[in-house]
């Protein structure tokens, strides 16, 4: 009997392309695979994430042209700008319950498709209040980063999840940053071809909304949920439980680490979302640049991400390596801090080079600081991951709204005095990772508890009965795969749970 059950184990984990652990989930990533479902659904996530900061950042670039085709004020301008952003603090939080309860793959191709509409109707914008909340219903795209952080934390298990979370992030991020560069571009070439200012503006944004729709038809037609089906298929075979909503709820929101994840990463990719709203038009105002030029500039903010935060997510588990939880949230809090600095110090500078210079340096530090976030929220909770994820990735948007409103909304400061703000903000609102504490791994300044194992944490979602019926055994495999979590004294006091029995590697024959 017993020979029976490890073959069937091994003929179910022979199936999959990369070596997995005992949820199924990828041990290994290999950027350059395209093996289903692991690296499939990451490539899928990240492409479709591009698309939607491409079509929510399309704008931007373009605002000198746009300004004199809709008569768009300063107020107008920092307007729009907000709600490109607010848009997706609801669209985040629901994002993440959707994908608790259906999946990523149904949630984000959905939101996708109801987006892009919004995209092809940013041709008919003629009216300042059309501008605005063209850009604000094609901001609600930007939540298909839960999605994606969903996504691949179902896919990847805990030594590689950090990586997998920051570069399917990073890449899609990628989209604020070329869009800089795709639009005027487009814009120039429709212009050769005998359009009008007031009619090449408009054509350029097909591009965007084509590739936006064609990418969530992709991601229904060729990705998978989880590793071993997706979510309709498990609920009816009866693998997957289908989980309680109120409960869900309960158990992300009432678990603090989440809301401080959420502010910290709304001073790294909120500050992220607003440098991609401000920084073309700073440059073009104050250094008096030419449109093409200023784009080419601030996409170098956004091009960061190629390495910045996939580097984030990568330091972020080079870090657990050795020290445990505790050395990703010491990371984390170090390189977000250091952005801040740097961000001060943007504000603060006056000539072009060294403008430049120093925004692609904060760049590189506010990105890798969104990695390393990603690193730490995957292990927040295992039973609401998803309602977290939206909580911190909402977060994110929050910060973005909230430093608009205040730094650069009208002209109660000027552009460089809002940056330096901003910066400030960015090195407060960063010191509460320092209170983030997991009795089982321990926080900044404090050791774990030793009367707290992983399974005593994640066990706790889940009251008598539900472990009776044996809802709680994907948590339990996860509390055993986290273990890795633990620094290397926790690993040696007990050698005999360094490598958990669930998480061997067995790769396919």
């Amino acid at each position: 009997m017993m020979a029976s059950t490890d073959s069937v184990k091994e003929f179910e984990t022979n199936k999959f392309s990369l070596p997995v652990d005992a949820e199924h989930k990828a041990t290994t990533f290999s950027v350059m695979s395209v093996a289903k479902p692991h690296m499939r659904a990451f490539h899928l996530s990240w492409l479709q994430f591009f698309a939607c900061f491409l079509s929510t950042f399309a704008a931007p670039p373009l605002l000198p042209i746009i300004c004199d085709s809709l008569n768009l004020t300063a107020t107008d301008i920092g307007n729009a700008g907000i709600a490109s952003v607010s848009g997706a603090v609801f669209a985040r939080l629901v994002m993440g319950t959707a994908c608790d309860l259906v999946g990523p793959r149904i949630a984000s191709a959905a939101l996708t498709l109801l987006t892009a509409p919004a995209v092809y109707l940013s041709a008919t914008a003629n009216s300042p209040t059309a501008f605005l909340l063209i850009r604000f219903f094609t901001g609600f795209s930007l939540a298909t980063f839960v999605s994606t952080q969903f996504w691949m934390s179902s896919m990847f298990s805990p030594p590689v999840v950090g990586r997998a979370n920051s570069i399917a992030a990073g890449w899609g991020n990628l989209g604020g940053g070329a869009t800089q560069m795709i639009m005027p571009l487009l814009y120039t070439l429709i212009l050769g071809m005998g359009a009008t200012n007031f009619t090449a503006w408009r054509i350029a944004f097909f591009i965007p909304a084509v590739l936006q729709t064609l990418l969530a038809f992709a991601v229904l037609l060729f990705g998978q949920d989880m590793p071993d089906g997706n979510f309709q298929q498990l609920h009816n075979s009866g693998k997957k439980h289908k989980d309680n909503l109120s409960k869900v709820m309960y158990h992300g929101l009432a678990n603090y680490r989440g809301w401080i994840t959420a502010l910290c990463y709304g001073y790294c990719f909120g500050v992220e979302l607003t440098v991609d709203n401000i920084i073309a038009q700073y440059f073009f105002d104050r250094f008096n640049l030419k449109l093409h030029t200023a784009g080419i500039i601030a996409a170098s903010f956004g091009l960061a991400n190629i390495f910045a935060r996939p580097g984030g997510g990568l330091v972020s588990d080079l870090l657990a390596k050795k020290f445990g939880m505790r050395g990703r949230l010491w990371g984390w809090w170090i390189i977000q801090t250091v952005g801040g600095v740097l961000c001060i110090l943007l504000g603060l500078m006056n000539s072009l080079s060294g403008s430049i210079a120093v925004m692609f340096v904060f760049s590189v530090f506010v990105q890798a600081a969104c990695g390393l976030a990603f690193g730490v929220v995957p292990f927040v909770s295992r039973r609401s991951l998803g309602v977290i994820s939206g909580m911190t990735g909402a977060g994110g948007n929050v910060g973005a709204v909230l430093t608009q409103l205040i730094f650069f909304k009208g002209s109660q400061y000027t552009t460089e005095r809002g940056i330096t703000y901003m910066g400030i903000m960015i090195v407060a609102c960063t010191l509460p990772i320092s209170a983030i504490y997991f009795p089982q791994w321990g926080g900044m300044f404090c050791g774990p508890n030793p009367n707290t194992s992983e399974n005593d944490y994640y066990m706790e979602e889940w009251d008598l009965k539900e472990q009776q019926e044996g809802h709680h055994l994907a948590s339990l495999r996860f509390a055993d795969s986290s273990k890795s979590e633990r620094c290397r004294r926790q690993q040696s006091a007990h050698p005999n749970e360094s490598l958990p029995s669930c998480v061997r590697l067995i790769y396919c024959r």
